[in-house]
């Protein structure tokens, strides 16, 4: 199946549009995105999708620095839970390997490795992205990794060379501005090579006591990170119910796969396309219609019903009430979406919250 992306993969994006003079909202629409996707980050895109959204940008505005650009809005929270085990990592080599191997929490297309031979360390980083143009969000990717870097490298040894497979564009003031160099095109890899004494370099914030309980978090999440068809349908179908547009075949598309293989997979874990469907529409119609700012007519559209009515009818078939009731019952709150698989631990959350806080 394609593979998924975190939106936090496109924070800034509409504002860097606005920025250089092309609509967003056009551009979102035309890639099947709806535009509140990118206000939750713990929400997920497919890749391919991502990576057409920074290309029609960087088409639009002509500007072949658009996915660095976007690097720049970036900050090291927008990595999600992994962010809380970064900020304590003892030493450089720790960062890199831990975002290694928790890579596929925030991007399930991204390849990175680190060889280490000698004085000097290669760190390579890929996509997978079957058929789709990955210019920008390499040049994303690869900036994201330097900024993490370079936070970390502040007055020590620096990445000395970034790499990218693909041509120089004709301007390069965003990568000199951001690099602090010109990096090397039309190379073997796409990556950056530093000394491996910079892997050395020791985190001076780093708390160890925090560290293990922020560990133990984000073990017990990736424990929780279901790959199964009905976790990976159920990621589309909260994404395409606000187009209208979301059918078995329109999810199997955006899947990578075709519909008999959907039901297939599905069956194979004991549920039906139906059966996701409703189950994800009935627990985010719990939350729209509890948020009182919520206007009914957008909670109707967000959950794919052509009216207000609609959502009404299929309402009381589901939770025995109209939603006007469901608003006004006591106890009912606007609703957040779940913990990440569920779980709730709110002291964990509580005391790492101040690490997330620092940018870089």
């Amino acid at each position: 199946m394609e593979p998924l992306v975190r939106s936090a993969a496109l924070t800034g994006y509409p504002e860097l549009c606005r920025a250089l003079g092309v609509d967003p909202s056009a551009l979102l629409r035309r890639a099947g995105v709806d535009s509140h996707v990118l206000a939750d980050q713990d929400r997920w895109l497919p890749a391919s999708a991502v990576a057409g959204l920074l290309e029609m940008a960087a088409d639009a505005c002509g500007r072949q620095d658009f996915g660095l650009r976007l690097t720049e809005q970036r900050r090291l929270a927008n990595l999600g839970p992994v962010s809380l085990l970064v900020r304590e990592e003892p030493d450089v080599r720790s960062v890199v390997l831990l975002l290694i191997r928790y890579q596929r929490m925030y991007n399930e297309a991204l390849r990175a490795d680190l060889h280490e031979d000698g004085a000097t360390a290669t760190l390579h980083i890929s996509l997978d992205i079957p058929d789709a143009r990955i210019r920008q969000a390499t040049e994303l990717v690869v900036g994201a990794y330097h900024q993490i870097l370079a936070g970390f490298l502040v007055r020590r040894p620096r990445p000395y060379r970034v790499c990218f497979t693909h041509p120089a564009p004709a301007d390069l003031t965003t990568h000199h501005r951001l690099f602090g160099t010109a990096p090397v095109f039309v190379a073997a890899f796409n990556g950056i090579v530093l000394p491996t004494a910079a892997l050395e370099v020791p985190n001076t914030h780093a708390d160890p006591v925090l560290r293990r309980y922020a560990r133990e978090y984000v073990d017990l999440l990736a424990q929780g990170e279901d790959p199964s068809a009905p976790e990976r349908v159920r990621r589309i179908i909260e994404i395409l119910l606000p187009t209208g547009r979301c059918s078995a075949n329109q999810v199997a598309r955006s899947l990578g796969v075709d519909r008999r293989t959907v039901y297939r997979r599905l069956e194979g874990s004991g549920e039906t396309f139906s059966s996701v469907l409703d189950a994800t529409r009935v627990d985010l119609a719990r939350r729209f219609v509890a948020d009182e700012n919520l206007p009914l007519t957008e909670a109707a559209r967000l959950l794919g019903f052509a009216s207000p009515g609609a959502l009404s009818r299929w309402f009381r078939t589901r939770l025995g009430t109209s939603p006007t009731r469901w608003r006004a019952s006591p106890g009912v709150r606007p609703g957040h979406p779940d913990p990440p698989h569920g779980r709730v631990l709110p002291t964990l959350a509580s005391a790492c919250s101040a690490s997330v806080m620092l940018d870089q």
